[in-house]
């Protein structure tokens, strides 16, 4: 081969063009999967749904939540979640509920194994790009609190 042939560059030229040519390639294939990978990731892996608690903050998978915002009188504890998902989160605990007896403030509080289930996701207006849980149900496997029934569902408009 002459020099017009290769345009008159030398062998140690021509390597380094196609070194540089190479790490070129290189930096952008892995430019390209970068991104490719990180939105993948955003499918596979979308923001948890929400439980909003009675002072407008969202929880995820809270050990305890409150049902009476009013008064505090009706409160899950010790909640140990076995599913939280896309569209429902499952959950066993304890609801302690205040008997009011004779009144409220002198009342004593009882504790009723439960099962709960959040469902129903929704936009929460106050982010909207965040699903939150609108509904409640309880499951009381023994004895449901009075006049409660052993299986109740309750909408969640905290």
């Amino acid at each position: 081969m002459d020099a017009s042939e290769d345009g008159g560059l030398g062998p140690a030229r021509r390597t380094r063009i196609r070194t540089a040519t190479l790490l070129c390639a290189v930096a952008a294939l892995v430019a390209g999967t970068v991104p490719a990978s990180a939105q993948t990731r955003a499918v596979l892996d979308p923001a948890p749904v929400v439980v909003v608690d009675c002072f407008s903050e969202a929880q995820v998978r809270p050990e305890e939540f409150l049902l009476a915002c009013g008064d505090g009188n009706n409160r899950l504890v010790g909640l140990g979640w076995d599913t939280w998902g896309q569209r429902t989160a499952t959950a066993t605990g304890t609801d302690m509920v205040n008997d009011c007896k004779p009144y409220c403030a002198a009342g004593r509080f009882h504790a009723y194994p439960v099962k709960v289930t959040l469902s129903r996701p929704q936009p929460w207006p106050e982010q909207p790009d965040v699903q939150q849980y609108t509904t409640i149900r309880l499951v009381y496997p023994g004895t449901a609190p009075s006049p409660v029934p052993k299986d109740v569902t309750y909408k969640l408009v905290y």
